[in-house]
């Protein structure tokens, strides 16, 4: 195994234009010309390592759009990943996410080598709860099943009696059958499951620090100054959300594009989501307001070259922890086939 931290910078090969023709077409007025005659030499020594590797690589939907069209083999939102991780034939995987996204992978894809191209790459919402704090909510309130987004630890995992997903939490509070459960960590969304529920829902305070920034005058600014559709992220705040035309997970929201075909929209989210999807729908004009995740914008091409290279950063999840944490996802799967961010 290579010891050596430093990285060989690739070089450009003008043959590089026609054997990424597709890509640089695809990317066209989403990545500056300058950019991708950077990152293209990059990009082919990935795809070339993660072929010798036999590694698959799996991105987020918040990820830089160089990754998520150049490198990636599997693109969606977190559990997506975790559960493509499951079925695909590779023994080698390259979560280009959040730390939260490579242990949900790593628990449900125990016997293969999950990597991570940033250890730094964190979040928000799982670092603003633990599972001290789960347990202290479970004995105020004796009893009461504890519902957990998916965002959270492989620990907090491990204390909840369910996990679920921004599009799917309302069906997974109602499939237990009480009428209270303890819903965890992002009280923006719990406050909007609430709305959609007769269950009663105890919240935490936990908040996304990407999508808690957006106001309402932002909103209303984009809709009045730019005639746009407005979609938002249920992490949004509740003021928020009541400007939009719409509210759903990041494949909700795209699933929405498909059908409205909006002229112009603004997506209330992590702006990488909007620049990603101006691939799929050019005659859609994307407007801003969106805020850039910080963590997600930690993993880069070359982190992930150096994390094929070098086996870095394999992610583990002690037996016990991640056995009790498997056994929240896999409840929530039985609900059904599921989503999120």
């Amino acid at each position: 195994m290579p010891s050596s931290t430093t990285l060989p910078v690739p070089v450009w090969r003008d043959e590089l234009e026609s054997e990424y023709a597709a890509l640089i077409a695809r990317l066209d007025g989403i990545v500056p010309c300058l950019e991708r005659t950077l990152q293209l030499p990059w990009i082919d020594a990935i795809n070339k390592l993660k072929r010798q590797r036999g590694a698959t690589i799996l991105a987020h939907s918040y990820q830089a759009p160089e990754i998520f069209h150049g490198v990636a083999d599997i693109t969606g939102d977190s559990l997506a990943l975790a559960q493509a991780a499951t079925e695909c034939d590779s023994q080698m995987i390259v979560l280009c996410g959040v730390h939260f996204m490579a242990e949900s992978a790593k628990i449900l894809a125990p016997d293969k080598m999950v990597l991570i191209p940033d250890l730094e790459a964190g979040c928000s919402l799982a670092a603003s709860i633990t599972a001290d704090d789960v347990r202290a909510l479970r004995a105020a309130h004796p009893g009461v099943p504890v519902v957990s987004y998916v965002n959270t630890s492989a620990e907090v995992k491990a204390e909840s009696d369910i996990c679920c997903t921004s599009a799917n939490a309302v069906q997974v509070v109602e499939s237990l059958g009480v009428d209270k459960v303890i819903f965890v960590p992002d009280r923006f969304l719990g406050a909007h499951v609430a709305k959609h529920t007769r269950v009663r829902l105890v919240l935490w305070h936990g908040r996304c620090e990407v999508h808690e920034k957006f106001t309402a005058g932002e909103v209303r600014h984009a809709r009045e100054g730019f005639n746009v559709k407005l979609a938002a992220h249920p992490e949004c705040p509740p003021e928020v959300l009541a400007e939009v035309d719409f509210v759903g997970s990041t494949s909700a929201m795209e699933r929405w594009l498909v059908r409205e075909q909006p002229a112009r929209v603004a997506l209330i989210t992590e702006c990488s989501m909007a620049d990603n999807l101006r691939a799929r729908f050019p005659a859609i004009e994307f407007v801003k307001p969106c805020n850039l995740c910080p963590h997600m914008q930690r993993i880069t091409l070359p982190g992930i070259y150096a994390a094929l290279r070098d086996f870095r950063h394999e992610v583990t999840v002690p037996v016990a922890i991640a056995d009790r944490a498997r056994a929240a996802l896999t409840r929530m799967l039985a609900v059904g086939r599921q989503e999120t961010v």
